[in-house]
C-alpha cells in the first residue's frame, strides 16, 4: 500500500517550485451535496488505546517499504506525550547504522474514504535528532494514498503534501521539502509520473500545512503562504487514507551509534467537499479545541453536510446488536457501504478492482469476509478491518 520510493533521478515531473514558495490564488471552492468533517486532537494514551483504533486510526505494525530494508515498523514507535500543554501523536524512528537496528513509525487512518475537500495539519518537523549524530537521511512526512493495484494502475491516487528531508536524500542536499502529487508508478524498473513542487530552507519546528482538493487542483499551502498548485491528470482518482510517517531513506548518511528522531501532530482536520482557506482550517481546530471537542466524525458517504458544532459520534459507544448472524456464504448478507458490522460478522463480497466499491469488480468472484472489529465503510479486499476467509 505503501510505495517504496528508491530514487528520485529520473522521473518524469514538473517542477512548479524549484526553490522557496510561490503565492497564487486559492482555488474555488467545491460543489458538492455530500460533506462531513474529521477532527481529532490525538488525545489518547499508547498506540495500543481502544480508542485510537476505534475513531479509526491504525498504527503501523506490518514490515516492508518505504525506506530502509529489513527495518522495524512498531506501533511502539507512535507515542502520545504532552507538548505546550496538550497531548500530540508523537512518531519516533532510529537506527544504529544496520537494518536489524532501524525502527520506523506510522499512523494512518483505517478507512480508505477521503477525497474531495480540505486536509490540514498541524506538525513539528525537527532538523536534528533526539539523541545521538546526525546527518541521516531522515523523511517526515503527512500525505494521503490509495492502493497500487498493479503496475502503472491509472486510478493510483496520492498526495505528498509534506516531505521533509532535513538532511537530504534521493541525491538531494538538506534541508528540501516536497509536495508531490501523483498519477502513477511502477517499481522495476523504476519508473514515477507526478508533479513536485520543492522549499529549499529548514522547516524546523510547528507549522501547520494545508491542501486544498477542489475543481481539478490539488493547492499546497504551508503556514498560509501557497507552495503548489497541481491539476490535470495529477488530480486524484479515488478516496485515499490519511497518513504521517517518519522513515529514513537510506543508511549511507549515518555517522556511528544510535540516532533517534521524532516528529510530532498537534491535531488533524478534514472538510469533505469543501475549500476552506488555510486561516478557516486553522481557527476551526481551534474552536473544536477550545470547545473541549478532542474528536469528531462526521464524514459520511451521503447525506448532507453535518453541522460540525454537534457532531454525533462515530462510531456509536454502544454499536448496534440486532445484526443477523451468518455462518457462511450461503447466508452471509452482501456487504454494503452504509451497513455497520460488529466483529466476528459475516458478509460476501466481491473485492473492487481499484479500491472504489462503485468502481469495476476485480474479477475475483466473491469472497467470504469476516470483521476483525467493528467496521463501517471499509471495503473488504481493500483495509484490514476484514479477514478474507476465501471465495465463495
Amino acid at each position: 500500500m505503501f510505495i517504496d520510493r528508491r530514487r528520485f533521478t529520473g522521473i518524469a515531473v514538473a517542477v512548479l517550485a524549484a526553490s522557496g514558495i510561490v503565492a497564487l490564488s486559492s482555488g474555488t471552492p467545491a460543489s458538492a451535496a455530500d460533506c462531513g468533517y474529521l477532527f481529532d486532537d490525538f488525545h489518547y494514551n499508547t498506540s495500543a488505546d481502544t480508542a485510537l483504533t476505534a475513531n479509526g486510526w491504525t498504527p503501523r505494525s506490518y514490515q516492508g517499504g518505504p525506506g530502509v530494508a529489513g527495518a522495524n515498523w512498531s506501533p511502539a514507535n507512535v507515542t502520545f506525550p504532552t507538548a505546550n500543554g496538550d497531548k500530540v501523536a508523537q512518531l519516533t524512528a532510529y537506527t544504529d547504522g544496520t537494518a536489524a537496528g532501524t525502527g520506523h513509525a506510522e499512523l494512518y487512518s483505517t478507512q480508505k474514504r477521503y477525497l474531495e475537500g480540505t486536509y490540514a495539519s498541524r506538525i513539528k518537523f525537527t532538523d536534528t535528532p533526539a539523541s545521538g549524530p546526525d546527518g541521516d537521511h531522515i523523511n517526515e512526512t503527512f500525505f494521503t494514498i490509495s492502493p497500487l493495484n498493479s503496475d502503472l494502475d491509472p486510478t493510483y491516487s496520492e498526495l505528498d503534501i509534506s516531505e521533509y528531508l532535513p538532511n537530504g536524500g534521493w541525491g538531494e542536499t538538506g534541508p528540501i521539502n516536497y509536495q508531490t502529487t501523483w498519477y502513477t508508478y511502477q517499481n522495476e524498473p523504476w519508473y514515477a509520473d507526478n508533479l513536485h513542487s520543492s522549499q529549499r530552507s529548514s522547516l524546523d519546528g510547528w507549522h501547520d500545512l494545508v491542501a486544498q482538493v477542489a475543481d481539478g487542483h490539488v493547492v499546497y499551502w504551508i503556514d498560509g503562504v501557497q507552495v503548489g498548485d497541481h491539476g490535470g491528470k495529477y488530480f486524484p482518482r479515488q478516496t485515499m487514507t490519511i497518513n504521517w510517517n517518519l522513515w529514513f531513506i537510506d543508511l549511507a548518511a549515518h555517522a556511528g551509534g544510535k540516532s533517534t528522531y521524532v516528529q510530532q501532530v498537534d491535531w488533524v482536520l478534514f472538510a469533505k467537499n469543501q475549500v476552506l482557506s488555510p486561516a478557516q482550517a486553522t481557527s476551526q481546530a481551534a474552536g473544536y479545541r477550545t470547545g473541549g471537542t478532542a474528536f469528531l466524525d462526521t464524514v459520511a458517504s451521503s447525506g448532507t453536510c453535518s453541522n460540525p458544532s454537534t457532531p454525533p459520534s462515530s462510531p456509536p459507544s454502544s454499536p448496534p446488536t440486532s445484526q443477523p448472524p451468518a455462518t457462511g456464504c450461503s447466508d452471509a448478507p452482501e456487504w454494503a457501504f452504509g451497513n455497520v458490522y460488529l466483529g466476528g460478522a459475516l458478509a460476501k463480497h466481491e473485492k473492487s478492482k481499484y479500491g472504489d466499491p462503485s468502481g469495476p469488480a476485480s474479477g475475483q468472484g466473491k469472497h467470504l469476509w469476516k470483521a476483525r472489529y467493528w467496521t463501517q465503510g471499509s471495503e473488504p479486499g481493500w483495509t484490514e478491518q476484514w479477514q478474507d476467509l476465501g471465495p465463495c
